[in-house]
């Protein structure tokens, strides 16, 4: 038997999850396979892994019916402050403040913890009528025609919808598959995660604090706790990540500094190794990629599920319109569209994440001063300043409707 659907999804992580629940928005019936079985995807324990969304992000949410159950469990971003410096001498006085009273829409964005938005995901995927979510079940072929798309399952069964979508992250099977490659680097560093106790109030307040090595994020959870975002060369962080937890936090203090008062560990810990790898389309015939299947950044601007969930937003918007004209979604014209869209945004932010990465992560004392000299000067100009707080946000640009909280 061959199960037939309008869509097809591959990889049921976040960004296919919401991808599913956003076009049975639009009226699609959509068959979601993931290879991962559901009771990992539901784990309700805190692992320290937390999101920054962007105030669109959370429009979309909200669009979308998820954000009422989020919105009492997620943390605002009250204000954004980025310094330089290196571990154990605190940031240079030059400190770049983004305050988010300076726009009119409310907080920048929110903090949502992993153990919160992935079961919210799929107890909404349950509810929704004209979404079939098959969990541990792994592509092993896809095939295409004029007509639609097949895949077979490991299981032997098969599916077959006008359009496949993949949402299976870097190293994607289903772009693989496609033929499409990807063009990209490593940037030799490594992303330590973890949450952190500590025994100050944050406020509401992030921190970008950039050294040497590579920078580290601090961003507000709810209580006293905060998520990190650390970044070390490959080799350090393969040292300190196995680290007892007093010898972790021995490496972190230095870095973290004592405006918090003192920290402990509060989650697991997890290592990312850093890279840009860029879809060379994001479109195939009756194939479309999203999120880390078509680009995956540094995470030194925070704004990887973002840009996913702008993929999201641009791509059901696009299949949604063409299905109210009469069109055949799944053809290559209509996929244009939604590559067009995201094309020139992608690879702007791939560049000024490459750029500030290079930038900043480094100890010449000539680039050292013009950033600091940078960062005074950008936080001297109200209205520079708050059109960085607005790109932050997710307010600029061509927006798709879910971005600015309408439904498709």
């Amino acid at each position: 038997m061959t199960k037939r659907t309008d869509i097809l999804i591959i990889g049921g992580g976040l960004n296919g999850a919401t991808l599913a629940l956003a076009l049975a928005s639009g009226g699609f019936t959509v068959t979601l396979i993931d290879g991962r079985p559901r009771e990992i995807r539901a784990d309700p324990a805190f692992d320290g892994r937390s999101y920054a969304l962007a105030h669109a992000s959370c429009a979309m949410l909200r669009a979308l019916g998820l954000w009422e159950g989020l919105r009492d469990l997620a943390q605002p971003i009250l204000d954004i402050k980025v310094s330089d410096g290196r571990a154990g001498e605190g940031p240079s006085p030059f400190v770049l403040e983004f305050d988010h009273a300076e726009i009119e829409e409310g907080p920048m964005g929110h903090m949502v913890e992993d153990r919160h938005l992935r079961p919210h995901l799929l107890d909404a995927l349950d509810a929704t009528p004209g979404i079939t979510a098959l969990s541990g079940r792994s592509v092993t072929a896809q095939s295409v025609d004029d007509r639609g798309v097949s895949v077979t399952l490991d299981d032997g069964s098969a599916c077959r919808a006008a359009l496949l979508i993949g949402c299976d992250g870097r190293n994607s099977g289903t772009a693989r598959r496609a033929g499409i490659r990807y063009t990209g680097w490593s940037y030799g560093q490594t992303a330590l995660v973890t949450a952190i106790a500590h025994g100050q109030p944050h406020n509401g307040i992030a921190h970008q604090f950039f050294m040497p090595e590579g920078p580290l994020a601090i961003l507000p959870l709810r209580g006293n706790r905060c998520s990190i975002v650390w970044t070390e060369s490959d080799a350090d962080a393969a040292r300190i990540n196995p680290l007892p937890p007093e010898e972790y936090l021995a490496h972190l203090r230095p870095r973290f500094g004592d405006f918090l008062g003192d920290i402990a560990l509060a989650g697991e810990r997890f290592t990312y190794p850093l890279s840009l790898s860029l879809a060379q389309s994001m479109i195939a015939p009756r194939l479309a990629l999203c999120g880390d299947a078509a680009h995956g950044m540094h995470p030194i601007a925070g704004q990887g599920l973002n840009a996913g969930l702008k993929d999201i937003a641009a791509l059901a918007e696009v299949l949604t319109d063409a299905q109210r004209r009469g069109e055949d979604f799944g053809r290559s014209d209509v996929l244009e569209r939604y590559q067009q869209w995201r094309r020139f945004d992608i690879a702007s932010m791939a560049l000024a994440t490459d750029t500030f990465n290079r930038l900043f992560s480094n100890d010449n004392p000539l680039l050292r001063g013009l950033r600091d000299l940078g960062l005074g000067a950008v936080n001297a100009l109200p209205r520079l300043r708050r059109g960085f707080i607005r790109e932050a946000a997710g307010l600029t640009g061509d927006r798709p409707r879910l971005l600015e909280g309408r439904p498709l």
